[in-house]
C-alpha cells in the first residue's frame, strides 16, 4: 500500500488492512458476553425486586454497581497506560466470568441471597473499573478518525440490542430454569468474550515517563491531559451532574412498574425492551449520521429530551401503563446520545499516551456521581413516592439541559471541529512528538 493510500487510525498511526476485521473479532466477542450480561443483571435486579419489594434495596444494589467502578476507574486508566491493553480486557472479561459460574452454583444449591447478588455486583464493577479505559483507550488506535464516534456509540448499540431481548430471557430462564441457569449462562458470554480479544491484534501505547512514578503522579498527569482544555471539564462536569440526577431512574423502572402501574416481571421487562429499543434507534441514528460536528451540543439538547419525558412519566396515572412505555422509549433515544459524543471529545483532546488515564478519571467522576444519586434519589423516591419523584428529576434534568451548552469554551469544542481544528487532539504530529516516550508493542 503506498503512502498516499495508507489508512490512518484517529491517533494518526498506520492501519493495517485488516482493521475491520479486528474490529468485527473483538466486538463479536463482546456482542456475545453483553446479550449473557445482561440477562444476568435484569435476573439479578428482578431477584431483588421480588424478594424485598423496597426501593432502598434497589438502590443499594445500584450503588455498587456504580462505586467501585467510580473508585477504582483512575486506577483502571494507569493500568491501561502503563500495561498491555488486551491483557487487561481478558483478565477483567475473565473474572466477571468466573464469579457468575461462582455464583450459579452456590444458587443451584439453594444458598440464593441478596449478600451474594451484591458480590456479584460489585465484582461487575470492579472488572468494568479496568475493562472500560482500557477498550476505549485502544479505540482510536484501531479505526479512522471518521469513524471513531460510530465505534464508540457500537457499545451502545450493542447494549441497547441485547436489552431488547435480554431481560425477557433473563426472566424465562430465572422462572423455567432457575436463577442458576442465567449465571451459568454468563459464565459462557464471557469465554466468548475472552475468546475474540484473544484472536485480535490490539495496539498498546505505553508512556515510558510513567514507569518510576507513582501511581497518584500518574494519575495527576491525566488529570492535567483533561484540565488543559476548559470546555472539556465543563461538559464532564455538567454530565457528572446529570448523571446524578438521572443515575436513580435506572434502579426505580422495576419499582416504577412493580408499584405505580402494578406490573409483574412480564411488564417489568417489557419496560426495559422499550428503553433497549429506543436505545438501538438513538445509537442506530448516531452512527449512520456519525454525530456531525457540534457533539457538545448534541449533549445538550438529549439532556433537553430526557428530562421532558421523565417529567411526563411522573405525571401518568396508574392505568397509563402503555404511555409509560412509550415515553421510555423516547427517552433512551435520547440517552443514546451521550456516551459516544463524550467519550470522543476526550478521545479527540487528550494526547494517545495518557488516554486511558484520562478516560479512567472521567470514568471515575460518572461513577461516582450515580451512586451519589440514587442513594439520594432512593431516600427521595421512599418520602414523597416513586411517580412524583419521576417528575422532580425529569424537571432537574432538563435544566441541565438548558444551561450545559451556554459557557463559550464548551461551544468552542464544536466550534474547533467545525473548522477542523483540534485543541489537543492527537494526531499523526502529536504521536510523532512524543514518539521519544512511546514504546509500541502488538499481542
Amino acid at each position: 500500500m503506498t503512502e498516499s493510500t495508507t489508512v490512518l487510525s484517529a491517533a494518526g498511526r498506520p492501519l493495517p488492512k485488516r482493521w475491520l476485521a479486528i474490529i468485527a473479532t473483538i466486538w463479536a466477542g463482546q456482542a456475545v458476553s453483553m446479550v449473557t450480561s445482561y440477562a444476568a443483571g435484569y435476573a439479578a435486579v428482578w431477584y431483588i425486586t421480588e424478594t424485598t419489594g423496597s426501593a432502598l434495596m434497589l438502590a443499594a444494589a445500584t450503588i455498587c454497581a456504580y462505586l467501585p467502578q467510580g473508585l477504582l476507574s483512575p486506577f483502571g486508566g494507569v493500568i491501561a497506560d502503563k500495561y498491555n491493553r488486551k491483557i487487561v480486557m481478558i483478565v477483567a472479561d475473565m473474572s466477571v466470568g468466573v464469579v457468575s459460574l461462582i455464583l450459579g452454583i452456590f444458587i443451584l444449591l439453594g444458598k440464593a441471597s441478596f449478600g451474594l447478588i451484591i458480590v456479584m455486583i460489585i465484582v461487575r464493577s470492579i472488572g468494568q473499573a479496568f475493562h472500560g479505559p482500557a477498550m476505549m483507550a485502544a479505540m482510536p488506535l484501531l479505526v479512522p478518525e471518521k469513524h471513531l464516534l460510530r465505534i464508540n456509540t457500537l457499545d451502545q448499540l450493542l447494549m441497547s440490542m441485547a436489552s431488547i431481548g435480554a431481560p425477557a430471557f433473563g426472566i424465562f430462564l430465572y422462572t423455567v430454569i432457575g436463577f442458576y441457569s442465567v449465571m451459568f449462562l454468563d459464565f459462557l458470554g464471557a469465554c466468548v468474550a475472552v475468546l475474540g480479544l484473544a484472536l485480535a491484534k490490539i495496539p498498546t501505547i505505553h508512556d515510558e515517563t510513567t514507569e518510576n512514578q507513582h501511581v497518584l503522579a500518574n494519575m495527576r498527569d491525566g488529570w492535567k491531559a483533561l484540565s488543559a482544555n476548559r470546555g472539556l471539564m465543563i461538559l464532564i462536569v455538567g454530565i457528572t451532574l446529570g448523571m446524578m440526577v438521572f443515575g436513580p431512574l435506572g434502579a426505580m423502572f422495576p419499582l416504577m412498574t412493580y408499584d405505580h402501574f402494578g406490573g409483574d416481571g412480564f411488564a417489568a421487562s417489557i419496560t426495559e425492551a422499550a428503553f433497549g429499543v429506543g436505545m438501538l434507534v438513538g445509537s442506530g441514528i448516531l452512527m449512520a449520521w456519525g454525530g456531525g460536528k457540534r457533539l457538545a451540543g448534541l449533549m445538550a439538547v438529549a439532556a433537553i429530551i430526557v428530562g421532558t419525558s421523565t417529567a411526563a412519566c411522573g405525571l401518568l396515572t396508574p392505568n397509563m401503563f402503555w404511555v409509560f412505555v412509550a415515553l421510555c422509549a423516547v427517552m433512551a433515544v435520547a440517552c443514546a446520545w451521550f456516551n459516544g459524543p463524550l467519550i470522543t471529545l476526550v478521545q479527540k483532546n487528550v494526547p494517545e499516551e495518557k488516554m486511558g488515564r484520562a478516560l479512567g478519571l472521567t470514568t471515575a467522576a460518572i461513577g461516582l456521581a450515580s451512586p451519589l444519586g440514587v442513594a439520594i434519589g432512593g431516600v427521595t423516591a421512599e418520602a414523597i413516592g416513586i411517580a412524583p419523584f419521576f417528575l422532580v428529576d425529569g424537571i432537574l434534568c432538563l435544566a441541565l439541559g438548558l444551561v450545559l451548552y451556554l459557557p463559550k469554551s464548551v461551544r468552542a469544542l464544536d466550534t474547533a471541529a467545525a473548522e477542523g481544528i483540534g485543541d489537543g487532539q492527537p494526531g499523526a504530529d502529536a504521536a510523532d512528538g512524543t514518539a521519544n516516550r512511546i514504546a509500541e508493542t502488538c499481542e
